[in-house]
């Protein structure tokens, strides 16, 4: 068995009953819900009961630890795939691609979200003032790290509270700053540093990231774009590619279809009317751009998506075009 197998195994076995308490908790505070908001600022649970095809969505910054079950996701040119055994953090808003596997026929998915508060980041580390060793500049804005017992047994406690609302003032903060601080710590740390502390090239790509998701409608011109992330263009594209493993171009162009989808599902537009509002001039080249990314043109796969859904689901449960970062 590969190190990494076996550190993943040992990990799942290791955070079994843990995982399972608080999978027991949440199956009765969502009853039949897929997807609640657990009253505790940040926190999401999400679940999935059935077999689905890919979901196209953008991930915001956010930490996002599976109970059951594993998920492969698809940034641009690169793969990730995690379950109970890896986090995910993803530091910028980044599109994605996502395949969600049921851990088995009549198991379902289970997840916790936790919004990435940078503000908060900064602060802890500012208090704990550690230096951890040097990492390249720029790295994917999107990562896996190990997810241990520490880590799962503050998420119980977190959880915990829910049944207690009139402590959750006081002690969420507390416990969601433990999480922090025990990544900040930990071997992803220098990439969650990096991408929160001021004057990085990292924070300066996340700049034009956010940017873009502002303003992914509108003509652009990339020159702009390096004067918003205060770089050369040569340097935003390098950096911008490490980040987002696509080139601005390529992002916002992700940003458009998605959105595209999401206004024909949700308000009923044609093709080419959603076309327009996403910036879009011509109708052609966004029925073949669109059928490249969704494998169908427009309104052959929003047929489907509604005959496989009795409701517009095309989102990965974890991501929010609309949400700031």
């Amino acid at each position: 068995m590969a190190p990494m197998d076996f550190e993943a195994q040992t990990l799942r076995q290791e955070t079994a009953p843990i995982r399972a308490e608080i999978m027991e908790r949440l199956t009765s505070f969502m009853g039949s819900e897929t997807t609640r908001e657990t009253g505790i600022s940040g926190l999401s649970v999400y679940r999935v009961t059935e077999p689905s095809g890919p979901m196209c969505g953008v991930y915001e910054p956010s930490l996002s630890f599976i109970l059951q079950g594993s998920k492969r996701l698809y940034i641009g040119d690169e793969t990730l795939v995690y379950d109970e055994s890896r986090f995910l953090i993803t530091a910028v808003g980044l599109p994605t691609v996502a395949q969600i596997q049921l851990p088995s026929p009549g198991e379902p998915y289970f997840c916790l979200v936790m919004k990435l508060d940078l503000k908060r980041v900064r602060q802890i580390i500012a208090d704990i003032d550690v230096q951890p060793a040097e990492l390249p500049q720029v790295d994917l804005g999107m990562t896996l790290g190990a997810a241990t017992l520490d880590l799962f047994d503050a998420l119980k406690r977190l959880v915990c509270l829910m049944e207690t609302p009139q402590h959750i003032p006081f002690l969420a903060s507390q416990i969601q700053n433990e999480i922090l601080y025990r990544l900040l710590t930990g071997e992803q740390g220098m990439r969650l540093r990096r991408i929160a502390l001021i004057g990085t090239q990292s924070n300066r790509v996340a700049k034009a990231v956010e940017w873009l998701k502002q303003n992914f409608a509108q003509p652009l011109r990339v020159e702009d774009l390096a004067d918003v992330a205060s770089m050369g263009v040569s340097t935003l594209h390098h950096h911008f590619r490490a980040m987002t493993a696509m080139s601005p171009l390529q992002y916002q162009k992700h940003l458009r279809l998605n959105e595209a989808r999401i206004l024909m599902l949700s308000n009923d537009l044609d093709a080419a009317t959603a076309a327009l509002r996403v910036g879009y001039e011509s109708p052609t080249q966004f029925n073949r751009e669109y059928r490249r990314m969704f494998g169908a043109p427009p309104m052959r796969d929003i047929k489907t998506i509604r005959a496989l859904h009795q409701q517009p689901n095309t989102q990965d449960p974890e991501t929010d075009l609309s949400a700031a970062g």
